[in-house]
């Protein structure tokens, strides 16, 4: 298949079980809800390193919030529910309570929960309050800009992690600005999320290395400065490979958001410098999600 010029493997993206949240925080100024929800989701690009994969899901309208005010969703992705209850408590209240003028409120409703407030309550020193409107309990904790606002718990929903598709291009300037125009289309795609820096992944990995301690290392069939070394499967115009990886709630989601991603990087073609897309699997070995990319693309 090609699209513009740009070839399409005939290959699929491999993606694994997840479980995931969504949070909404406020603030009186949409600035102070995203600085807010930028350090709730720092060092949170991989569950390999970082214990769970967080990102900015949107941004809310004051009459999409709680509390009328603007507000900033956020989600969170781990491995078990266990590894997000670990995760997310001490993000919001390290991340989100430190930051003036915010509150916290629950973006999923469903059985499985976790705790936002329940335990951060406790920073008020026993001057906390609880109010419970229509079933949902909230946690008023007096701190020294007013209050702030946390909602007990949040919702858990099964998820998915790992849907991708890799770039390849003439030089990586070439492929870091058709990425990054996949990146402002797949962010109007709702529940998802790319975790990594600027939604783009520049050191892309393989499962497993000649070092026993490590869990992942470099791709090198796809590192252009390791041709000739290895069996490499770039061909010579290519310079740099860059790689997108998506989060999302359902199979669905990751689906319209890969498409989106790739046709806004083929809308480049060969003469700006983009030659190939391809995607990241291992056999069909490490998750039950097969992404085929010529059926997203279909």
């Amino acid at each position: 298949m090609k699209i513009n010029g740009v070839i399409i493997d005939d290959t699929f993206a491999e993606a694994f079980s997840m479980k995931a949240t969504r949070i909404i925080i406020t603030a009186m100024t949409l600035k102070w809800a995203y600085r807010a929800a930028n350090s709730l989701t720092g060092f949170a690009s991989s569950v390999i390193g970082c214990g769970c994969e967080s990102a900015i899901e949107r941004e809310l309208n004051p009459s999409e919030t709680p509390d009328g005010r603007p507000g900033i969703a956020v989600m969170v992705f781990a491995m078990s529910t266990k590894d997000l209850e670990n995760q997310v408590p001490r993000r919001v209240g390290q991340s989100v309570m430190t930051a003036a003028s915010t509150a916290c409120y629950a973006g999923l409703h469903s059985e499985e929960k976790i705790s936002l407030g329940k335990n951060l309550r406790f920073f008020g020193d026993g001057y906390q309050i609880s109010k419970t409107i229509n079933g949902r309990r909230f946690w008023r904790i007096p701190v020294m800009h007013g209050e702030f606002i946390c909602e007990e718990t949040t919702g858990v929903t099964k998820a998915i992690g790992g849907g991708n598709f890799l770039v390849m291009g003439k030089t990586t300037r070439h492929a870091l600005t058709a990425c990054e125009k996949a990146i402002e289309e797949i962010k109007k795609v709702a529940g998802v999320i790319t975790a990594f820096p600027g939604g783009i992944v520049g050191s892309g990995s393989k499962i497993g290395s000649k070092y026993k301690s490590l869990v992942s290392s470099t791709n090198e069939a796809y590192c252009p400065t390791l041709k000739g070394q290895v069996k490499s499967e770039l061909s010579k115009e290519v310079g740099s490979v860059l790689e997108i990886v998506i989060d999302g709630l359902s199979e669905e989601v990751i689906r319209e958001a890969m498409r989106a991603g790739i046709l806004a990087v083929c809308s480049y073609g060969p003469r700006k410098g983009i030659y190939r897309v391809s995607a990241g699997n291992y056999g069909g070995n490490l998750g039950p999600y097969h992404f085929y990319l010529k059926d997203i693309l279909a």
